[in-house]
This record gives C-alpha cells, sequence and structure tokens, in this order.
C-alpha cells in the first residue's frame, strides 16, 4: 500500500494568515507570469501583475515588499540580485536591483491551489466515452510497440500520456461523482416534487452508464494484457526515448519519470486487469456495477422515507402532547379511565384484531361501529386463543410438483436451444437467406438484431452484440447495395435491410474473418 504524501509544512501557509488573499494575489500574478515565459519580476513588475491578475485593492510599498519577504521565507520564492543593472540612486538600487521568481515549491503551491479552486467547481460524471477512449489507446499502443522503428517513439509517449490521463480522469469524475451522490442521499428536508426530479434523472443516468459497462471493461483488459505482452518495461523504455527529456549533468530525471509511469501502470491495472495474486483481485470498474444497484436502492430507500414522512400528519411527540390536554380536560375520574383504555387498548376487548372472512367486502375506510360483525370465538376470554390447537398437520409431499417443474423448465431450455440452433449460422450469410421462422425463433433473431445495431460499428463498419446469457454472439454489417430482405413467419411477414450476418455459439472460434471475408466477396 502506498504511503501517504508528507507535504512540506511551509507549502500553503500562505492561505492560513491574515493577509492570506495578498498572498495568494501575488502567487498567483506569478503563475500567470511564468504561463507567459515571464522568469524573474521586480517589485514594480510584481505590482502591475496584480493589476491585471485582478487585484484591485491598494496596496503600499511596505507592505508589498513585507508579503514578498514572507513568501520567499516560506521558500516559494527564490530573490535574485541583478548585478547588471544601471540604477541612478541607492533607493532605485534597492528598488529595482531584486527580481523575485518562483521556487520548485512554489509552483507546487499555486498548481496545487488552482487543482483545489477547479475540484470545487467541478461537478463528478460517470463517462462511457472514457472507457472507450482508454481502449482505444491501448489498442493503439498494442500497434505501435509491434513496429520496431525508433520513430514511433514520439507517438508511443504522446499515446502513453493520453491513456494516464484518461485513466486519471476516469478516477477523478467517478470519485466525485460518487460522493456527490452521497451527499444527495444524506440531505435533510428535501422537497418531494424536486426529489423526485432528481431521483428519476439519476437512476436514468446510472442505468445509461451501466450499460454494457461489463463489455467495455473486458475490452480494457484486453488492452491492457495485449500491451503487457510486449512487456511494461519496453513500453516505457521506448516511451522514455520519445519524452525527450532535457539531459542536465547531475541531475537524473529519468528514474522518477519511469517509476511515475510504473505506478500510474499499475493503477491501470487495478482498475482493469490485476494480476493473479493480488490483494485485490477483483477489478475497480466491476465495482461501479455494485455502486450504481447501492445507490438506485439507496435513491428508493430515501424516497420512501421522503413520502412517509409527508403522509403522517403529526408525530408522536405532537399526539402525546395532544392527549395530555385531553386528559387535563377529563371532567371526572371515571372519564379520565375511559380515555385512557381507548388510547392505549387496555381494555378486556381482545377481538379488536379479528376481521371479516372475506376482508374485501370490508373497505378500509369503514368505521368498526358500521362494520358487520365477526365471529369470536368462545376460547378468547377464557384460554386466551381464538382456535382450539390440535397436532401439526402432515408436511405436504411436494415431489410431484417438484418433477413437474422440472419438466417444465426442461422444455423451456429444449426449446430456447432449438430457437438458437435454428439462427446459428455456418458463415457470413444475407438476412434474406434465413427462410421461413417460426414465431419464437422470430423474436430471437429480432432481439439478435437490436443488440447488434443498438453498438457502435468498428472502424471497418461492423457492429457485435451478444445474448444476455452470453451464449450467442452476432456480427452485422449494413448492406452495401441496398438490398431489401423479407422473412415470413406464422403471423406475418417482416421487411427490412438485407444486413450481412453471422450469428455463431461463442463455443465456436471466435473472430470476424468469416464474416469479412464473405462481406469482400459479396
Amino acid at each position: 500500500m502506498a504511503e501517504p504524501p508528507r507535504v512540506p509544512p511551509e507549502m500553503f501557509r500562505f492561505t492560513t494568515t491574515e493577509r492570506a488573499d495578498l498572498h495568494t494575489a501575488v502567487l498567483h500574478a506569478f503563475g500567470e507570469a511564468g504561463e507567459r515565459l515571464e522568469t524573474a519580476l521586480t517589485v514594480e513588475q510584481v505590482r502591475e501583475r496584480l493589476r491585471e491578475s485582478g487585484w484591485y485593492a491598494p496596496v503600499r510599498e511596505q507592505e508589498l515588499a513585507a508579503t514578498l519577504k514572507q513568501l520567499a521565507g516560506w521558500g516559494l520564492l527564490d530573490v535574485i540580485f541583478n548585478h547588471a543593472g544601471s540604477f541612478a540612486t541607492a533607493e532605485e538600487y534597492e528598488r529595482k536591483n531584486l527580481h523575485y521568481s518562483l521556487t520548485r515549491r512554489g509552483e507546487a503551491a499555486v498548481a496545487g491551489v488552482r487543482h483545489a479552486m477547479a475540484a470545487l467547481e467541478s461537478a463528478g460524471a460517470l463517462q462511457t466515452a472514457v472507457l472507450d477512449a482508454i481502449a482505444d489507446r491501448l489498442r493503439e499502443l498494442d500497434a505501435l510497440l509491434r513496429d520496431p522503428d525508433p520513430g514511433r517513439d514520439r507517438r508511443i509517449f504522446t499515446a502513453l500520456q493520453e491513456l494516464e490521463g484518461h485513466l486519471e480522469g476516469l478516477r477523478g469524475n467517478t470519485q466525485r461523482f460518487n460522493g456527490e451522490l452521497q451527499r444527495l442521499l444524506r440531505v435533510e428536508g428535501a422537497d418531494l416534487a424536486t426529489f423526485h426530479e432528481v431521483k428519476a434523472a439519476t437512476v436514468a443516468y446510472l442505468q445509461e452508464f451501466v450499460t454494457n459497462l461489463e463489455q467495455r471493461g473486458d475490452a480494457v483488459a484486453a488492452g491492457v494484457r495485449a500491451v503487457a505482452g510486449h512487456g511494461v518495461g519496453v513500453l516505457h523504455a521506448r516511451a522514455l526515448d520519445g519524452a525527450d527529456l532535457p539531459r542536465v549533468p547531475g541531475a537524473d530525471h529519468a528514474t522518477p519519470w519511469l517509476a511515475a509511469r510504473q505506478a500510474r501502470w499499475e493503477g491501470l491495472r487495478q482498475w482493469f486487469a490485476p494480476e493473479e495474486g493480488s490483494a485485490d483481485p477483483r477489478p475497480r470498474v466491476r465495482q461501479l456495477h455494485d455502486v450504481a444497484r447501492r445507490a438506485i436502492v439507496s435513491l428508493l430507500q430515501v424516497l420512501d422515507r421522503i413520502t412517509d414522512s409527508r403522509r403522517r400528519s403529526s408525530s408522536a411527540a405532537a399526539d402525546f402532547r395532544t392527549l395530555a390536554r385531553w386528559f387535563a380536560a377529563a371532567p371526572g375520574e371515571q372519564d379520565a379511565h375511559r380515555l385512557w383504555e381507548a388510547a392505549f387498548g387496555l381494555g378486556s376487548a381482545r377481538h379488536a384484531h379479528l376481521g371479516h372472512a372475506d376482508a374485501e367486502l370490508i373497505p378500509a375506510g369503514v368505521p368498526w361501529a358500521r362494520a358487520e360483525p365477526v365471529e369470536v370465538s368462545a376460547l378468547l376470554r377464557s384460554r386466551g386463543r381464538t382456535e382450539r390447537m390440535g397436532r401439526t398437520g402432515r408436511v405436504r409431499d411436494v415431489a410431484a410438483l417438484r418433477a413437474q417443474r422440472r419438466a417444465l423448465a426442461g422444455r423451456e431450455r429444449a426449446e430456447l436451444e432449438a430457437a438458437w440452433a435454428a439462427l446459428v449460422t455456418t458463415g457470413a450469410m444475407r438476412l434474406s437467406r434465413m427462410g421461413d421462422l417460426d414465431h419464437d425463433t422470430f423474436g430471437r433473431l429480432l432481439d439478435l438484431l437490436g443488440r447488434a445495431l443498438a453498438e457502435r460499428p468498428d472502424s471497418t463498419g461492423f457492429r457485435r452484440a451478444v445474448t444476455s446469457d452470453g451464449r450467442v454472439e452476432i456480427v452485422l454489417r449494413a448492406p452495401d447495395d441496398g438490398a431489401v430482405a423479407v422473412l415470413r413467419t406464422p403471423a406475418g411477414w417482416f421487411r427490412g435491410p438485407d444486413y450481412l450476418i453471422d450469428v455463431r455459439s461463442l463455443g465456436e472460434a471466435r473472430g470476424g474473418a468469416g464474416l469479412r471475408g464473405r462481406a469482400a466477396g459479396e
């Protein structure tokens, strides 16, 4: 497990002082100057940059000098003497001779503040497009690593940087979305109508994200294993060659760079393809299924609680206060006893829980005084129970029922297997060649076509989809000639594009060679 980072104690002290606004504005001005490649600023230049960055409050020269001195004392600024300048007076020498620039710690502090403010303003999201982008970058890296040409190293470096950026975005957005969701569940006093809208939108958002999440996670895991097959060390070595890091005598930039890349790669493996024997063998992307399911259940539970609280007209405390006022206003002791018995049900009428033989005949709103009488057993008063207790009846033999259900399940399974067997093709073929189909088999075919058309085509125009049980796969491509297919069933006929399809059981050899080869010959 990685150790928590140790932040230097002086790095962010400028945000907690009485002049925190001025300290932050000065560092922001240095950050803006750094983006314009201005490495050092004089006191006058700092004042100008403050105004350009939006600080319009007057700042005395002594106050600005003290601020710069304090930031330099915290190790956020470097003080440089400009001995090459020309000065007319000693005062001008003191004012213009000193140049200030950000240290590495100062640059980190400015970046940390900007990142924190961006995190406060950003909203979490669950983006399937990021998963697709990660899979695309892994496929690209796999293709680039197959080419030993050193000229590919620069593209390997940029592709690796894009991959790490997508992974960081996925992790950050997922964490922020989960945090916002938990805060939504903890909100108190939410309006019922507003929460209904929020709940419906959130549940729809989660369901859209979870759709095909497992397939996308498997695609990324396959890409991780493909790149790892070339050697992670080879990947990082070629990316290092393409990074063109500065070669400074006495400074080693390659070792920390490679360590950072290795840490990012381990994070990628933990999310999609953990190694065998790891502490957490389950990919973290699979946990998003659990997060979405728990979120949907929690949202529905919160909605039920809000509905119940709106339905109840008063609280238990208010009921007891009303009852106390009734007791105080009772004319006499006998009236108070009758009120006690009516309120707490401590009388001898133990038949109040009995119901009519056919409860549906008595509406729930009918008072008990107007409802039809019910039979009360004589044993209720003498023994405290409504019926005479006898021996426990025999346990019903359900062996025949189980056998009947097993036979029914077997027939349904056989019908399903027959439908899939009728649809599985020996290779790529036109949809019009399916011939006449029975109604159930035609329904299965429509389900397969719908799943395939819901997927995005790859670069060659093919669409792939599998059934919900993962047993049958379909590969589909739109006809190039605009042909139309007509399928007939006992219930009617179906007309649509004459797609080129290949339906197969996943037990067979996978791959699209058959369909692609047949497509070329069509």
